[in-house]
């Protein structure tokens, strides 16, 4: 987990997350996966320090991921621009109206344009997570992963 300044955030209905890291000491990093949510979609969309640590992770990661509107941001930052992606069935509409360089794509778990993934709610998170794992590993490692979890996935 990583914070902005790395001290506790306030997650929705009172839920407290306290960051590993901020973003001035973390590691360098493979896989980044931007969380949504209402602190996504109205608050950090605004936060221009945010935005330009996305965008300056996107030049560095291998894969940039988002969970739910996570995708907002990545649309905000214009990582999404000519590329298809997804987001919440709520917040699609949005997606789509507010940034009209993507390509928007209904009814679908995730959406996979190789360097960077979007993903609609929470559960469909999952999915593009174990299909991260199949990427980078194989079905095998997918597989084994989803049992011990006790996830019903195919694959």
């Amino acid at each position: 987990m990583i914070g902005e300044v790395g001290s506790t955030v306030s997650a929705k209905n009172g839920l407290r997350v306290l960051p590993n890291y901020s973003f001035s000491n973390h590691p360098d990093l493979d896989i980044l996966i931007i969380p949504g949510g209402y602190g996504a979609e109205e608050i950090e969309i605004k936060n221009k320090r945010v935005l330009n640590w996305i965008k300056e992770q996107y030049e560095k990661v291998q894969v940039l991921a988002s969970v739910c509107t996570g995708a907002l941001l990545l649309a905000e930052c214009g990582i999404l621009d000519n590329k298809r992606a997804t987001t919440h069935w709520m917040d699609i509409d949005r997606l789509e109206n507010e940034y009209p360089k993507i390509k928007v794509v209904r009814d679908v778990k995730f959406v996979d344009e190789g360097d960077v993934l979007t993903s609609g709610g929470i559960s469909t998170g999952i999915n593009m997570s174990f299909h991260l794992i199949k990427r980078i590993f194989d079905a095998d490692v997918a597989k084994i992963t989803a049992k011990r979890m006790e996830y019903d996935i195919d694959i």
